[in-house]
């Protein structure tokens, strides 16, 4: 469902405000959206699975056609990038060089080679890869997919590959696929190791549950939101492991700069000499990117980019006449790309220098999300305003990445849990009425932030108060159209939106490709991640594992509540030696079948105390994808 309520009028008081303070729009980004329009994405277009479910869908963001002026319920920066993003269809950004754009969150880039195309970032679903490359045959003719580039290791980047590649022409041969060093190890590990938790939050970043309108999603910044479709993968050929590389991909040269530990673990820019076109991906978009995503991630090195964007400035800016990325639209000029990584440069070196300062002078990371602020020369251009990132948490990123969370302060070492300390602090305020009764004060006197704190801890006091989650929501709702950072938006009116309905997550097809191709060691870290440990510490136990079709071997030791495996040699004395397939260890992990029914059929013979494999997987504990957030 929408937001409930209108906008307040400290919040209508706030973006008129606001509204005054943006910089001038000259216009030059939508003319740059626009620029090298082949063919426009159909204003119905919607994307469906095989089953009919639609998984990607512009029609339901035309209200954003309907006025350039932001409703009341909007941040007027946020409704302008909300609109530049719905410019979609396919571009001519250079000579032999096109991009898909408002087909997912990310962009496609297509690159025509000799004999075919190489397909760089093939989207984050199947279905929307295929719609992607079929509109740009449909104006451009059938050539075949040569080759597909993989930018770096996030799933909007590669979770569509299946929607360009046929496997079996990748097995005859047929296909490359390039990838930057560390990867397919980066890739699973984000979407297995960690991939509930950050799926789960990547519901509140991302809006994709939400109802789209002016009261509820509009957009995610970087473009409209997350697909729903199936994510695939398909393991690279061809590794680009060296700085500098360079290759010659169906006829077309490409000069590699990695750029590792920027936006993502694996990562990598490059330059098409002879077309003279630059692909940043997402080391400089047209907004402060993320140095600590709040769906969840490694914090990034903000200094390590910010030396990165200097060096793809002093060796690519000069031999580029187009400049294009992952997200958002192409920078035109040579100049005019000189001056916008220069900016995008200081931006992060701003933002990590001056951190470390206050740091220096004893503020602790909240201290320096209050007070830290962009110089008027950087917060005057739209490309570094906080769409995407925010100036406030990225400073407090940069702090945790030096010291931790932990700010020093001894009563911090050992914080209470929210619902004890919500219990608490409801005590001290005198009782759950009073307390929702100074929440409520504080929504109506304009002091947002506040009302949601007040309300939190009443709602963790007592989860199944009615009153204090409505109160809490109706805060969150007020901040949510209040702020510029489109996915803090998601996050407050999702946040809203749970305290009044539950949890809600968005309709999503996995696959299993991600899962398959998850190498064995990292396979039993992620089971090492689901053991449960105190269950486990009394049921110690060594099973050997013997995978016929990959021709591995494994010992698998549970003891002290912890799983420990390791390649090689059998344990003689181990209490069984499990044979399958690593394809059927698959199917049951993935609840595409069971062990019974594997025993049953023959697909796994057990030699030794036969229990043990059962008492193994009884164990592991499947995560839960719809845990609250906003609630105990």
């Amino acid at each position: 469902m929408s937001s409930r309520h209108d906008a307040s009028s400290h919040t209508r008081a706030r973006n008129l405000a606001a509204l005054a303070a943006l910089p001038p729009d000259d216009g030059q980004d939508l003319e740059s959206a626009r620029h090298g329009l082949v063919a426009a994405a159909p204003a119905d277009l919607a994307i469906t699975a095989q089953n009919g479910r639609v998984v990607w869908s512009l029609v339901d963001y035309a209200f954003l056609r309907e006025s350039a002026t932001a409703p009341d319920t909007v941040h007027p920066a946020l409704w302008r990038v909300a609109r530049l993003n719905l410019e979609a269809g396919l571009y001519e950004v250079a000579d032999g060089v096109y991009q898909v754009r408002g087909y997912d969150l990310s962009n496609m880039a297509i690159v025509e080679g000799r004999r075919g195309v190489v397909v760089v970032d093939p989207l984050i679903s199947e279905e929307c890869a295929a719609a992607a490359l079929a509109l740009y045959r449909e104006h451009r003719g059938e050539r075949p997919v040569t080759a597909v580039l993989y930018t770096h290791s996030h799933v909007d980047h590669f979770g569509g590959v299946r929607g360009v590649v046929d496997p079996a022409a990748l097995q005859r041969r047929e296909v490359e696929l390039w990838a930057p060093d560390g990867f397919l190890e980066h890739a699973v590990s984000e979407n297995v190791l960690a991939g509930v938790p950050m799926s789960r939050r990547a519901t509140y970043m991302y809006g994709a549950a939400l109802d789209r309108g002016p009261r509820g999603q509009l957009d995610a910044a970087i473009g409209k939101t997350t697909s729903t479709g199936r994510v695939t993968l398909l393991a690279p050929t061809h590794i680009v492991a060296q700085d500098g590389q360079t290759a010659s991909i169906d006829g077309v040269r490409f000069e590699f700069q990695l750029v590792p530990d920027t936006e993502a673990p694996a990562e990598l820019n490059f330059l098409l000499p002879e077309r003279r076109a630059l692909c940043v991906v997402e080391t400089a978009s047209h907004t402060l990117h993320n140095i600590l995503t709040i769906r969840g991630a490694q914090v990034r090195d903000a200094l390590w980019w910010s030396k990165c964007l200097e060096t793809s400035r002093e060796r690519f800016a000069a031999r580029a006449d187009v400049l294009f990325a992952g997200h958002h639209w192409p920078t035109f000029g040579s100049e005019e790309i000189e001056r916008f990584l220069a900016a995008q440069r200081d931006l992060y070196r701003f933002l990590h220098d001056q951190t470390l300062r206050l740091a220096n002078s004893g503020l602790t990371g909240p201290e320096i999300a209050e007070a830290l602020e962009l110089p008027r020369s950087l917060s005057s251009l739209w490309h570094t305003r906080g769409h995407y990132g925010s100036l406030r948490h990225n400073a407090r990123a940069v702090y945790q990445r030096y010291f931790g969370v932990y700010d020093g302060n001894p009563v911090n070492l050992d914080p209470l849990a929210p619902s004890d300390a919500g219990r608490r602090y409801v005590e001290a305020l005198g009782g759950p009425e009073r307390v929702v009764e100074l929440a409520r004060a504080a929504l109506e006197a304009g002091d947002e932030r506040w009302a949601a704190t007040v309300a939190s801890h009443a709602v963790f006091a007592d989860g199944s108060s009615a009153a204090a989650r409505e109160v809490e929501a109706d805060a969150l709702e007020q901040l949510g159209y209040q702020t510029e950072n489109a996915t803090w938006r998601n996050a407050y009116l999702q946040g809203a939106r749970e305290l009044r309905e539950g949890p809600v997550t968005a309709p999503t097809d996995p696959g299993g490709d991600v899962a398959r191709a998850i190498a064995t060691a990292q396979l039993f870290d992620a089971l090492g991640a689901r053991l449960d440990g105190l269950r486990a510490a009394e049921q110690p136990l060594v099973l050997n594992w013997d995978f016929p079709d990959i021709a591995e071997r494994w010992v698998v030791r549970v003891q002290h509540g912890a799983l420990t495996a390791t390649p090689g040699e059998q344990d003689p004395g181990a209490d069984a030696t499990v044979r399958l397939d690593r394809e059927v260890l698959n199917r049951i992990l993935l609840a595409e079948s069971d062990a019974l029914s594997e025993l049953q059929a023959g697909r796994i013979t057990v030699e030794g105390d036969g229990e043990k494999l059962g008492t193994f997987l009884g164990l592991l504990v499947a995560p839960d994808p719809g845990f609250a957030i906003v609630t105990p």
